[in-house]
């Protein structure tokens, strides 16, 4: 999900704990599958599967379970479905536009879920292009607060090797760049000994939308709605809510 970035950042921390963690862990698992198909099985020389597999340590996905998703990719293994990427388009309450990424070897299963998730939670479904528009692809690397790493150590690290900005977040720093660039960004950050929580090529909003502790409830209503298919690895809203807003949410 990518929203307000300290939502984003929220999700993701708490994803490590959620009582989905099997669900979590399937689309994780996926993710390594097609990067390893695509790009084959050498880690050094498929950055993407690198990041996925990064991802999945992260998030405590058992090494048995990442090097058989490799080995099933790559075709050292029998077993590897045919996934395929398709995008889907909506908006949301209060017109906030929402852009679903599907990784599924059923195209209708995955139409029906996103159809029905939307039409549940007070959103539509729109012609491909009518939201697309207002979102570009970016690179992000988040990268927690730890004692010994400061700002100016993440931007000297990051700035130097196509980072666009870099924003403190109260428990981590986001680093945004050029989709073509998070892979140098990345490998600046492991030379300069700096760990980071995830490293992503994601939709990024140009512009966003305010929303209340209402509007924030019913958007979050349909992105946990989306997320719970195990067909949608991504969702993507250009909504922005206050800290204020996030607490209240958080409280709830």
């Amino acid at each position: 999900m990518s929203g307000h970035s300290k939502w984003a950042t929220t999700k993701h921390k708490k994803a490590v704990i959620d009582a989905r963690r099997g669900k979590l862990f399937a689309k994780l698992i996926k993710n390594i599958e097609v990067a390893a198909r695509v790009g084959g099985g050498d880690l050094a020389g498929n950055p993407t599967l690198f990041d996925a597999v990064q991802k999945a340590k992260k998030s405590s996905v058992p090494n048995d379970n990442i090097d058989r998703a490799v080995k099933r990719g790559s075709g050292a293994e029998a077993g590897g479905a045919d996934y395929q990427t398709i995008m889907y388009e909506g908006y949301g309450s209060n017109g906030i536009a929402v852009l679903v990424e599907c990784l599924t070897d059923n195209k209708n299963r995955a139409a029906s879920e996103v159809r029905l998730a939307f039409s549940r939670n007070g959103g539509n479904l729109a012609d491909p292009g009518s939201v697309s528009y207002l979102f570009s692809r970016k690179g992000l690397v988040v990268v927690p607060k730890t004692d010994g790493v400061s700002e100016d150590d993440v931007m000297l690290a990051a700035l130097d090797a196509g980072a666009e900005e870099i924003t403190d977040l109260g428990e981590a720093f986001e680093i945004l760049s050029e989709a073509t660039d998070l892979v140098p960004v990345r490998t600046a950050l492991q030379d300069a000994g700096i760990d980071y929580d995830s490293a992503d090529v994601v939709f990024h909003p140009s512009m966003q939308v305010e929303v209340d502790v209402d509007g924030a409830r019913k958007i979050m209503r349909l992105i946990d709605a989306l997320e719970d298919s195990d067909d949608v690895q991504n969702v993507y809203a250009n909504f922005d809510a206050s800290d204020e807003v996030l607490a209240a949410l958080d409280d709830e």
